[in-house]
């Protein structure tokens, strides 16, 4: 189902206005293409009935709507409905400021989300607190006819490959053979997952507030150690060598010929390769001779805030069932390359005519993604006051990629910051139990 034909098909549905309609708030934090689908979806679901209404509102990003949720449940306006990306999950959950998802929801058969999906926003017992919403993983995307003009007729698998098929680039002329945007989601937290390895102690801190980072010590670093010597080989690229000055610009225009890059941004590139080249996506790279585990879920979900009267909280629960439907599921993904959450939803996009569409490309690829073998250190992220730590190792490892420092200096001037954040975080929740 097309996004443009999303509210007209969904008033077909509309039913009686009640007397006891709420209005409900629901923040987000996407731009571009992904605004677009949420806010249709948004439409849809007023479309769809008279009983409530839900005012979508775009905050910019992610962490401009987590500043920005803090001062208003502070001041006691917060919105019911809050899109809360994936390194929030601890603070959310120790926040006292959310009502877990699947209490209010029992009746919802919650096991039916796929678990690379859910296991970023489950207890260790398996209780969900928000809904996933815009899942993402990480991807890999090559721009097939540049490629194919520089002799390289396989997809390359391998970092091994993916470096060969670099050098062949550059003999060819590319100035940009691969880019990425170092930043942690990607190289990092990515990387370490689908290759098992662990981000910090307490299998990431699933299991304590007592965790510290161990990043350091890991294969990890040697991976961050090539990159540098990569760029120097003048092989990879950063956003700020481009032209485009960041890596979805930089692909999109052809400047650069692969990229690891998020699910969500499939339909950026695809639009503008239309009649130009041809793309590949497959899963992100692996080194030879290592096991692949699972990717992260990345994207963000959707928790329900305190504060609010059962009418708004039938509102809240109503757009959430809404958005769990096939129909919305899968018009998402097509419009966004966001990958689907439920397994029922796979399922109809496997059965239906246009399974091998190019709009379903990151559906089948992205689930195999975040389906392969998982261990107690690829759940997802448990750590406190992440976000912030993600932004000191941004800083500590641009350090290195400027020469300033080494990588191996960089990370263990990171894990001494991070370490301190997490101290203070558990000195803040004292006694408090995980849930």
């Amino acid at each position: 189902m097309r996004l443009s034909n999303l509210a007209a098909s969904a008033t077909l549905l509309a039913t009686a206005a009640s007397a006891n309609a709420a209005n409900i708030d629901f923040w987000y934090g996407n731009i571009g293409p992904v605004e677009v689908a949420i806010r249709a979806q948004c439409d849809a679901f007023n479309a769809a009935q008279s009983e409530h209404r839900v005012n979508c509102v775009g905050q910019g990003s992610y962490e401009v709507l987590m500043q920005k949720a803090i001062a208003a449940y502070r001041a006691k306006n917060a919105p019911i409905l809050l899109q809360v990306l994936d390194a929030g999950t601890l603070d959310m959950m120790l926040s006292g400021a959310v009502e877990p998802v699947q209490d209010l929801l029992p009746e919802v058969k919650w096991d039916s989300y796929i678990a690379g999906a859910r296991a970023y926003y489950e207890t260790p017992k398996g209780k969900l607190f928000a809904q996933p919403y815009n899942a993402s993983t990480l991807l890999f995307y090559t721009n097939k006819t540049e490629l194919e003009k520089a002799g390289i007729t396989k997809t390359p698998e391998t970092w091994e490959e993916v470096i060969d098929a670099a050098r062949k680039l550059k003999a060819a002329g590319s100035t940009c053979p691969f880019v990425t945007n170092a930043e942690p989601w990607a190289v990092f937290e990515q990387f370490s997952a689908r290759h098992g390895l662990p981000i910090a102690s307490k299998h990431n801190g699933y299991d304590g507030l007592d965790a510290e980072y161990v990043f350091n010590t890991t294969f990890v670093a040697k991976h961050l150690s090539n990159l540098v010597e990569w760029r120097n080989e003048g092989l990879v690229r950063l956003n700020p060598d481009t032209k485009g000055g960041n890596l979805n610009a930089a692909f999109s225009s052809g400047e650069c010929a692969m990229v690891e890059a998020s699910s969500g941004s499939y339909s950026t590139y695809t639009k503008a390769f239309e009649g130009k080249y041809e793309i590949t996506v497959g899963m992100a790279p692996m080194y030879k001779g290592q096991e692949r585990h699972n990717t992260l879920v990345g994207g963000a979900s959707v928790y329900i805030m305190k504060g609010h009267d059962k009418a708004e909280i039938e509102g809240a629960k109503a757009f959430l069932n809404f958005l769990r439907q096939p129909a919305q599921q899968i018009s998402f993904v097509a419009a966004t390359g966001y990958v689907p959450v439920t397994n029922d939803v796979l399922d109809a996009i496997a059965k239906s005519p246009e399974a091998k569409s190019p709009k379903y490309a990151t559906a089948a690829v992205g689930i195999e993604s975040m389906s392969k073998p998982s261990t107690p250190d690829t759940r997802g992220i448990r750590l406190g006051s992440y976000i912030q730590f993600r932004q000191i190792w941004t800083e500590e490892t641009q350090k290195a990629f400027a020469g300033q420092q080494t990588m191996q200096v960089a990370l263990d001037n990171t894990k001494k910051r991070g370490d301190e954040l997490l101290r203070r975080f558990q000195q803040t929740y004292k006694g408090v139990e995980l849930p």
